[in-house]
């Protein structure tokens, strides 16, 4: 298990010194900001959709490593999603940093390396601010 940490610990720290599509992305259809008031990590989220299909996704912001690798992670999962899946991966996502399920019950996908901030309350903002920007990007669900 140690040997899993470690590793997960390397790709959460390279995603944060060489973070993925991050850069403003033009043209966009969708934009989101957001921010973590308690820590100041901030993140501006770019999309482009192709009806309820993300074409492409980037982003720009400044951060902790949590939050950097989040979001790197987060928009290198993204294109070729529909709205629909990621809406869904959030969930997951979500459900497992809030310990409502453990990572090993779920199918996690490249998110993987996040679950062990599910142990640090006080980070759970700085992974899941880039994501809660993501849904304010996204569409609203047709109702």
């Amino acid at each position: 298990m140690a040997e899993i940490d470690a590793l997960y610990q390397a790709l959460i720290l390279e995603h944060n010194r060489n973070p993925r599509r991050h850069r403003i992305l033009e043209p966009c259809t969708h934009h989101a900001s957001g921010r973590n008031p308690v820590c100041g990590d901030q993140v501006d989220l770019y999309l482009r959709l192709d009806g309820e299909v993300v074409e492409d996704a980037a982003f720009q912001g400044e951060g902790c490593a949590i939050s950097t690798a989040s979001a790197s992670l987060m928009v290198e999962l993204a294109p070729g999603r529909s709205v629909a899946e990621l809406r869904a991966l959030f969930a997951v996502f979500e459900a497992v940093l809030h310990g409502r399920c453990a990572p090993d019950e779920v199918d996690m996908e490249a998110l993987a390396p996040l679950a062990g901030v599910r142990y640090f309350p006080g980070r759970l903002g700085c992974a899941v601010l880039p994501w809660q920007t993501l849904l304010r990007a996204l569409p609203p669900m047709d109702v």
